[in-house]
C-alpha cells in the first residue's frame, strides 16, 4: 500500500475519483509495495485499481494504451525508503571517508530496484527468496557485485555471515534467463590470484547469462585507521591480473565469441601498459565501471580533431585533472595544440591530499585540492574539470565546495567536461553550442 501524492493533468487517473492521499493497495489484483510493482502492474491495457481512503476501500478501473502510466505520483521515486548495505566490506570507501561531511555521502544502498532501474550494484545480501522471485517473474536484469564465489572468503570480505549462502541467487537468477553483469573489487592478497580464478571460472560456468564481468582494483584512502589491513596493487601485482583476465578473455572468446570479462583502466595504468584497442572492449558492457572508459575518450578526441575547425583567435585553457589519467590528458592537450597553433592548453594534476595520495582517479578530487594547488597560477580563459568530480545534478565537490566557490577563488570560470572525447575537444576549443 503506498501514498498517492499526486495525479498528473489530463492523465488516465485524472478522469477517475482518485484524489491525492488516497492509497493505492494493488492492482489487478496484485499488492503493490514498490515502484517494480507499479511499472510492472500498471503495464496493462485494463487496470483495475483498489484504492483505500480514510479506512475503506473501493475498485477504480482504467482503460490505456499498453505501457502507458496510470499518472498517479508518489512521495518518492521508488515508492519507498532505499534499501541500505547490510555488509561491511574490507573495502567499503565508505568507511574510508573523513567524519563531518554531508550525511547523504554516509548511506550504503543495496538496493536491487536501483540495480535495475538506475544500474547500481548490488550484493544481493538483503534479499530473500521472495525478492528473487520477483525479480525472476519480471525478468529483470540486475548488477550484482560478487567478488568473490568462495563463500567463506566471501563472508570474511563482506564481514556479513549470510554474505556466501547468497551466492545461491546469483545461480538461481542465471539459470532462470535473469542476465546479470557482475563486478569484482580485487584486494591483493585476498581475492586476487588464484581466487579470482575461482570466480571467474564460477561465474564463467553461467554463461551465456553473465552478460559482461568488470575487475576493478581496490581503491584506499588514508582514513583507514582500525580497518582490515589491505594493500594497494603494485604494478606487478597489477600486471599479475590483466594476465589471469586475459587468460579466460582467451576461453571465452572461442567459446561464446566474446570476451566477457574486463579490467579496469586502472590496471593498465597501474601496470604501466599500453590501453588496448576499441575492438577489446567490443560493445563497452561495463563503461561505468571505468572500463574502457580512456579508450573511447582517445578515440572520440581523435575523431573531433578531423573534422574540428578553428575559427577563433588565441585562446588558453587549463585542465585539472587526476595523477591516474594525467599523461593521457595531457597527450590530448597536446594533440589539440599541434592542430591549432593558437591554442594553448595546459594540464595540471592534482595531488588528492583530501582522501590521500593512493587515491589517483580524477572523480574524487575535492574542490579544496584544487584551489589549494593552483592558487596563484593564470589558468587562461577556462579552467575544464570533469563531471566525474561533482555530485549527481549538483555543482557540488565531494567536500561540499560549490564549483561557483573554486571559480571565485582561482578567479577563472570553469567548464564542467563529460567523459566525452568530443566534448573535451569543444571544451578546449571554447566552443558552445
Amino acid at each position: 500500500m503506498v501514498r498517492i501524492k499526486n495525479i498528473t493533468e489530463n492523465s488516465p487517473a485524472c478522469f477517475t475519483e482518485i484524489k491525492p492521499d488516497d492509497f493505492l493497495v494493488a492492482i489487478n489484483g496484485e499488492e503493490i509495495h514498490d515502484v517494480l510493482d507499479y511499472m510492472f502492474y500498471v503495464s496493462e491495457t485494463s487496470v483495475e485499481m483498489k484504492i483505500m481512503r480514510d479506512g475503506e476501500t473501493f475498485s477504480v478501473v482504467v482503460r490505456k494504451d499498453e505501457y502507458d502510466d496510470i499518472g498517479l505520483e508518489f512521495d518518492t521515486f521508488l515508492m519507498d525508503k532505499k534499501q541500505s548495505c547490510r555488509n561491511k566490506c574490507v573495502f567499503c570507501f565508505i568507511d574510508q571517508m573523513p567524519p563531518n561531511m554531508r550525511e547523504t555521502l554516509y548511506f550504503k544502498d543495496d538496493d536491487a530496484r536501483l540495480s535495475f532501474l538506475q544500474g547500481n550494484y548490488v550484493t544481493l545480501t538483503n534479499l530473500e527468496q521472495r525478492d528473487i522471485d520477483r525479480i525472476i517473474k519480471m525478468k529483470l536484469n540486475i548488477n550484482v557485485s560478487v567478488h568473490t564465489t568462495n563463500p567463506e572468503l566471501r563472508v570474511k570480505m563482506m564481514h556479513n555471515r549470510f554474505a556466501g549462502e547468497k551466492l545461491k541467487y546469483i545461480y538461481q537468477l542465471a539459470e532462470n534467463g535473469i542476465q546479470l553483469n557482475c563486478q569484482i573489487v580485487c584486494c591483493p592478497n585476498l581475492n586476487d590470484g588464484d581466487e579470482l580464478r575461482r570466480s571467474l571460472t564460477d561465474l564463467g560456468g553461467l554463461m551465456p547469462n553473465i552478460s559482461s564481468m568488470a575487475v576493478v582494483p581496490v581503491g584506499l584512502t588514508k582514513f583507514r585507521k582500525g580497518l582490515f589491513p589491505l594493500e594497494c596493487f603494485t604494478k606487478e601485482k597489477a600486471g599479475e591480473t590483466i594476465d589471469i583476465i586475459s587468460e579466460f578473455q582467451a576461453v571465452f572468446l572461442e567459446k561464446y565469441g566474446t570476451r566477457t570479462v574486463f579490467p579496469s583502466d586502472e590496471f593498465f595504468l597501474i601496470a604501466g601498459r599500453e590501453l588496448p584497442k576499441a575492438e577489446y572492449y567490443e560493445d563497452y558492457p561495463q563503461y561505468e565501471n571505468g572500463v574502457g572508459m580512456l579508450r573511447s575518450l582517445i578515440d572520440e578526441f581523435d575523431d573531433a580533431l578531423k573534422t574540428a575547425e578553428w575559427e577563433g583567435g588565441k585562446r588558453r585553457v587549463s585542465v585539472a585533472t587526476g595523477y591516474a589519467v594525467y599523461e593521457t590528458i595531457k597527450s590530448l592537450a597536446e594533440k589539440a595544440e599541434k592542430y591549432f597553433p593558437l591554442l594553448k592548453c595546459d594540464v595540471y594534476r592534482i595531488r588528492n591530499d583530501f582522501f590521500g595520495d593512493t587515491i589517483t582517479v580524477t572523480g574524487l578530487i575535492t574542490g579544496q585540492d584544487i584551489v589549494k594547488q593552483l592558487d596563484g597560477i593564470s589558468l587562461g580563459d577556462n579552467l575544464l574539470i570533469s563531471s566525474s568530480m561533482l555530485m549527481r545534478d549538483e555543482n557540488v565537490f565531494l567536500d561540499d565546495m560549490t564549483v561557483e566557490e573554486v571559480e571565485k577563488k582561482l578567479n577563472v570560470k570553469i567548464r564542467v567536461t563529460r567523459n566525452d572525447g568530443f566534448e573535451l575537444l569543444d571544451s578546449i576549443m571554447g566552443i558552445v553550442y
